[in-house]
């Protein structure tokens, strides 16, 4: 007897088999669908970019999932967190933005283009990052609350104060601005 077999009768001998619910996978399957995640979100307009034959979309869709299953495994998660869905995308479009800008100076405008596309895509489960003048009011706050001149520590307060709301680029230069006055 081999050894597959010895363990299917002692199973069948538990009437473990017998006695098995699919009712958790199928409870867990309706608690995921559930939710308004970013990630099922994405897995939904997938299938959507399936069904209306969207190669570009599709592609990019897939290399969210992709990089969801990565930041999964690196925050040793089973679900991402809106706030952990967030990081990623802001990544994957800030890599976008550079290469947008690196093809453009390099006279690869179609690459950019495409690019351009993906960074589209991307950009819909982002919240909008504040513009200029509402940032410039927050560093305003922030200089007023560090008390100092020191552009590492107003940069840190800022950023402590309105993660994911203001575009660290931007908020770089209206602090030198602000500090030059």
């Amino acid at each position: 007897m081999t050894f597959l077999t010895k363990v299917l009768v002692i199973l069948l001998a538990t009437n473990a088999v017998l006695s098995f619910s699919p009712a958790p996978l199928s409870n867990r399957r309706d608690r995921f669908l559930a939710l308004d995640s970013i990630a099922s979100e994405v897995t939904d307009e997938m299938k959507v970019a399936m069904k209306a034959r969207d190669t570009v979309k599709l592609g990019t869709i897939r290399l969210i999932r992709s990089a969801f299953a990565n930041a999964q495994i690196e925050f040793k998660t089973d679900e991402l967190t809106d706030e952990q869905a967030q990081t990623v995308l802001r990544k994957m479009a800030k890599m976008r933005q550079e290469s947008i800008e690196m093809f453009s100076s390099g006279g690869a405008e179609d690459r950019a283009d495409a690019e351009r596309a993906e960074l589209a895509i991307i950009e819909q489960w982002l919240p909008k990052l504040a513009d200029e003048e509402q940032t410039k009011e927050w560093v305003i706050a922030a200089i007023d609350a560090v008390g100092g001149d020191n552009m590492g520590k107003v940069m840190g307060a800022l950023m402590k104060d309105h993660k994911g709301e203001v575009d660290g680029k931007v908020a770089q230069k209206v602090v030198k601005e602000e500090l030059a006055k």
